[in-house]
Formats: structure tokens, C-alpha cells, sequence
């Protein structure tokens, strides 16, 4: 019978472990999860794509998602209460724009990750 040669395991380097999670920290996740849900739809994610060109009426984005404007309306109002978005009055008109200056890195992550292979 022929003896092997044993190969010495290297000891395993430890682990860096991170410190306990402080609960502001925690609230702050949660916020910001909260907030991630609310762009958690492919409505909303293509309305966000629009506003990241420019601002646009809730009319033009109902149009665009082939949504009626009252569920555009509530989409909208949904993503401004997170902060992403602003509204401004122009007459009868309001128009929506990108508040949130991130959603832009974001939706460049989507893109790629998602639509890279669909254009």
C-alpha cells in the first residue's frame, strides 16, 4: 500500500465581526426599505425612467404606463411621500420631476442588471 502525503489545512483566519447592529441603524434600514418598496413596481420603475429625462405631467406618464391618471396619480404620490419625487403646480397642470438626486445611480443598477439584453 502506497503512503500519501498529508497536505497541512491552513487554519482558517478569523472572521472580522462586525459590531451589533445599533437600533437607529436598524430604523434607518427599515426606512429605507419601506422606501424601496415603494419603487418596487414596474409602473413606478418606468416612471421613474421618464423623470429621470424630465418632468412630466401625471396625464403623460398614465399615457406612457397605459395606467389611468388616477392610478398614475396614486403611483406619484406614493414615491413623493418617500422623498423621490416633487410636484409643481404650473395652472391646472402639475408636473412631477426627480427629487431623490440617487434614483439616478439606482435605476442606472436596474438597467443594467434587467434591460441590458432588452434594447
Amino acid at each position: 500500500m502506497a503512503k500519501t502525503k498529508a497536505i497541512p489545512v491552513k487554519t482558517r483566519a478569523k472572521a472580522r465581526r462586525a459590531s451589533p447592529c445599533r437600533p437607529e441603524t436598524m430604523a434607518a434600514l427599515g426606512q429605507a426599505a419601506e422606501c424601496l418598496k415603494a419603487l418596487a413596481h414596474p409602473v413606478r420603475l418606468r416612471m421613474v425612467q421618464l423623470l429621470l429625462a424630465g418632468r412630466y405631467t401625471v396625464g403623460e406618464l398614465a399615457e406612457d404606463c397605459g395606467i389611468p391618471d388616477n392610478v398614475a396619480s396614486e403611483n406619484l404620490r406614493l414615491m413623493q411621500r418617500c422623498g423621490f419625487l416633487a410636484s409643481e403646480r404650473d395652472g391646472r397642470r402639475v408636473y412631477y420631476q426627480v427629487a431623490e438626486p440617487h434614483l439616478k445611480s439606482l435605476m442606472a443598477c436596474v438597467e443594467a442588471r434587467f434591460l441590458a439584453g432588452s434594447r
